[in-house]
């Protein structure tokens, strides 16, 4: 069963999975869809037709504009925006006033495990790869590949971070995670898991 607090706004067709809690002053808009045990925290925005997987956390007045897409156990930060227009105007070139019809809306991909820090932007049509971390107040303007740690204006990957969110080591040829000692090996810009212990 899903939680919605009194001063939240669920519309009607949105859909909320199991022990899914949203907080007071949110607002979850038409047909979003939101998966098993996540958290929409107080004053947070979640647009029309945004799928959410499971146990995720969106926090304090973070903005995700549809049709976002969020892979399992994502987290964004406090006061996030994923935008879904890239040239935004107010007014069509005659100053009519746009409406749904006059603009098509793209929408920001975060990978699985990923997490957004605070004040951070993404600007649409970006991917965040999976176990990305992209730094509080960064703008990310073009793909983020998987594990990459990025910050900045405009973003740039700073590092490399593992499943635990601790940044990885270099030891010779390869990265290494603190937290849990997983190997990961760099190819040609990108990084994989070698093997994890255990």
């Amino acid at each position: 069963m899903s939680f919605a607090a009194e001063s939240a706004e669920v519309a009607r067709t949105a859909k909320l999975g199991a022990g899914t809690k949203v907080w007071h002053l949110a607002q979850v808009r038409d047909e979003a869809v939101l998966g098993d045990h996540c958290v929409v925290g107080r004053a947070a925005c979640i647009g029309v037709g945004v799928r959410v997987g499971d146990n995720c956390k969106i926090q304090d007045q973070a903005l995700v504009y549809g049709p976002a897409e969020l892979g399992d156990g994502v987290f964004i930060g406090p006061a996030v925006v994923l935008t879904n227009d890239t040239y935004p105007r107010a007014v069509n070139p005659d100053g009519t006033l746009k409406s749904a019809s006059d603009w098509d809306v793209v929408g920001v991909t975060v990978a699985g495990g990923a997490s957004i820090g605070a004040r951070a932007v993404c600007v649409a049509p970006v991917r965040i790869g999976a176990w990305a971390t992209v730094a509080a107040g960064a703008v990310v303007t073009r793909d983020v590949p998987d594990f990459a740690l990025v910050a900045g204006v405009p973003a740039r990957r700073v590092g490399w971070v593992g499943k635990a969110g601790a940044p990885l080591r270099q030891e010779a040829d390869l990265w290494v995670c603190p937290v849990t000692g997983a190997r990961h090996v760099e190819v040609d810009g990108s990084l994989r898991e070698r093997d994890t212990p255990g």
